[in-house]
């Protein structure tokens, strides 16, 4: 009788090759594999192995190599010298969150994780180590050797460790896979109550990773697992790699993290003509309103411009005000024709959003000096407001761009608008789907706009 994961008949008199109302033979098995020593630069990792592996439990094909990241990257020599935080600030190519001295970082391979890898642990002291240039790649050479020495079929999968998203603690995850399924995709399959399944793709690769650290771990010194009885995830090519199994960034519901969420606002001039969701809208207006206000008021109103016979008329009577102040300021046709075009982004924009002030709350003061500082304070709200508005429409996905025009016009405005008493514009917001990506944000230094005192 075959063990588990060879080929060879089943007790149903099936080949591993053949048809099977389940796609693994059972038991899953887990076996360390000990015996190795502390790996060095240049050394051979694949021939290290195999001698271990041999040693102990054996490779039989089918099997699956689990590899902890930290010996292929001491056997590449990716161990650097000097502090931590350096290196960190080297490998990551994007911060998602901070907390203190915790940070949460992309690197260059796409992963998001802590310290962006950068590990101080089991390393000589005054030194880290970094995660191997390309994991997916160190995984098929190890793939290849290890197969070549031993003269059977194997997987590989390299791993880190990971937290996770609204989960306590960590586990260990693949960030680079060689011959192994890193991805099963039950959609279009029958569940047992025969409901078709219709998101649901499961990271075998990670499972597999998390697996084999239950008996890998962090303190025990044994850095490769086997597990055996996954021979139908074996494929006898390289496959698509841990890579696989990151999210594209168009598809990641949680892209943004703590760090990226202010500078995912940018201005946005061209827009698609997808329409906006009118529920995306309700809740960045529910988050403008949570802005700081005085006298305990809520002084912001915003009049969203749904229809497109609204817009143009809002649009058009703007424009006629314009182009009228400019000429009598002795403006040249041409001249006017240039500046007008600076309201361009609006009529491009399938939905605009007019921010408005209501300062009823306001305290009235006998001097001036009190009552502009008073006004100056619900102006400075309506401006929280608006970044909050600019900066939820990011999160939904959605570009804008906010316009001062209505400032210069507010009658046109509250006439074209039907705008209740009271209520002041403040600009207009531009919504919609960017057209394209946002140039690169010109480098801005704070030391230039802070004073210290």
């Amino acid at each position: 009788m075959s063990a588990p994961g060879e080929s060879g008949p089943t007790a149903a008199g099936r080949t591993r090759e053949s048809p099977a109302t389940t796609p693994f033979p059972f038991p899953v098995t887990v076996l360390p594999v000990t015996g190795l020593p502390e790996i060095t630069p240049g050394a051979d990792l694949a021939s290290l192995i195999a001698h271990a592996a041999l040693d102990g439990p054996g490779l039989t094909d089918g099997d699956i190599l689990v590899i902890t990241s930290k010996i292929v990257s001491k056997a590449e020599d990716r161990v650097v010298s000097g502090d931590r935080e350096t290196a960190i600030r080297a490998e990551t190519v994007r911060v998602v969150a901070r907390r203190g001295p915790t940070t949460i970082s992309q690197t260059r391979h796409g992963l998001v994780l802590a310290a962006a890898g950068v590990d101080a642990s089991n390393t000589r002291p005054g030194t880290v180590v970094l995660l191997p240039l390309d994991p997916d790649r160190s995984a098929e050479a190890l793939r290849k050797a290890i197969g070549a020495r031993v003269g059977v079929r194997v997987g590989v999968i390299i791993t880190d460790t990971m937290g996770r998203p609204w989960r306590a603690g960590q586990t260990d995850a693949a960030i680079g896979a060689a011959g192994v399924t890193p991805l099963r995709d039950h959609r279009g399959q029958p569940d047992t109550f025969g409901m078709v399944l219709e998101v649901t793709v499961a990271a075998v690769a990670d499972e597999i990773a998390a697996a084999a650290d239950l008996v890998k771990q962090k303190t025990t010194g044994v850095p490769v697992a086997i597990v055996r009885g996954l021979a139908g995830l074996v494929t006898d090519a390289a496959g698509p790699g841990a890579a696989a199994l990151i999210r594209p960034a168009e598809d990641d519901m949680f892209r943004l993290g703590t760090a990226d969420v202010l500078t995912a606002r940018r201005t946005v001039r061209d827009f698609t003509g997808a329409p906006v969701s009118p529920a995306a809208v309700r809740r960045a207006i529910a988050a403008a309103i949570t802005a700081p206000a005085p006298h305990h008021s809520q002084p912001w109103r915003f009049a969203v411009l749904e229809s497109a016979t609204a817009r143009t008329r809002l649009l058009d009577d703007m424009l006629a005000a314009w182009t009228s102040d400019l000429a009598a300021d002795g403006f040249t046709p041409d001249e006017i024709a240039r500046r007008v075009r600076r309201g361009e982004p609006l009529r491009n924009a399938p939905l605009i959003i007019v921010p408005c002030l209501v300062a009823d709350a306001a305290h009235a003061y006998p001097d001036a000096r009190r009552a502009a500082a008073e006004r100056t304070m619900f102006v400075v709200s309506m401006g929280a407001a608006v970044q909050n508005l600019l900066v939820a429409l990011a999160i939904e996905g959605l570009g804008s761009c906010w316009v001062s025009s209505t400032l210069f016009c507010p009658e046109v405005t509250a006439s074209a608008l039907g705008l209740p008493a009271g209520w002041e514009p403040m600009g207009a917001v531009g919504v919609g789907h960017p057209a394209g990506p946002a140039p690169d944000r010109p480098p801005r230094d704070p030391d230039e706009v802070t004073l210290r005192v």
